[in-house]
């Protein structure tokens, strides 16, 4: 379960109101899962740009069995809404080590005049080490729409990248087919209880991700606390 913050308005209000961190907790019963996600991440806007990280760590019986982050900088020295992007990607779990992915390209913002939604765009070029094919692409959407006087929010991203790789359709025991791409979106609504918890969920929605064969639909319960 990845997560994504939104590369939002970072030079059209004041910084200090978009300093952002928080921990999330997730219950995943989609197919298979059952487990915990623990989620950590923080945004900070400074004068050249931002930095956005997070850290996820699955929770199986036996204690924390994968783990997961991205780190990610955007740079602007420009009045147009079009950043610099360069991002890091990687970890590991019980059984493998999660390639490492280096990621550069351009992100674009749209902000309504209010704040109440926005979205950005980016287009990336994906390095994946040890791929067999390590030169790649990334194309990332992020969103948000505050409804309701801001008492619920709907939020999210979809990542589309090339990757070769192999694809299974029972946790990697017998390989089905070698897939070339992969689609993963996170779509979130929470109901905003107030300006340090939230409740909600989450719908992972992929195809051929993590090496699983096909389209798959894991929804989670969350909470989340704003630091």
């Amino acid at each position: 379960m990845f997560k994504k913050l939104l590369y939002l308005s970072i030079f059209l209000i004041p910084l200090s109101s978009l300093i952002s961190q928080n921990l999330q907790v997730h219950y995943d019963f989609g197919d298979g899962r059952n487990y915990i996600t623990t989620t950590v991440e923080q945004f900070k806007p400074d004068s050249y740009g931002s930095t956005f990280f997070f850290v996820d760590f699955n929770h199986s019986k036996k204690g924390a069995s994968e783990a997961y982050w991205e780190i990610a900088r955007d740079l602007k020295f420009w009045n147009f809404p079009i950043a610099a992007h360069f991002e890091y990607n990687g970890g590991l779990n019980s059984a493998i080590r999660f390639n490492n992915c280096y990621l550069v390209g351009v992100s674009y913002f749209w902000n309504a005049p209010d704040f109440s939604k926005g979205f950005t765009l980016q287009a990336m070029y994906k390095n994946i080490e040890r791929n067999q094919e390590q030169h790649n692409f990334q194309i990332t959407g992020v969103w948000y729409l505050h409804l309701f006087d801001s008492k619920f929010t709907f939020s999210g991203f979809a990542d589309f990248w090339r990757e070769k790789h192999y694809v299974s359709k029972d946790n990697f025991q017998n390989h089905v087919k070698k897939s070339n791409f992969v689609f993963l979106s996170e779509p979130q609504i929470w109901y905003n209880i107030n300006k340090t918890f939230s409740v909600g969920s989450e719908i992972e929605l992929s195809n051929d991700f993590a090496g699983m064969h096909g389209f798959k639909v894991n929804p989670t319960v969350a909470i989340k606390y704003n630091f």
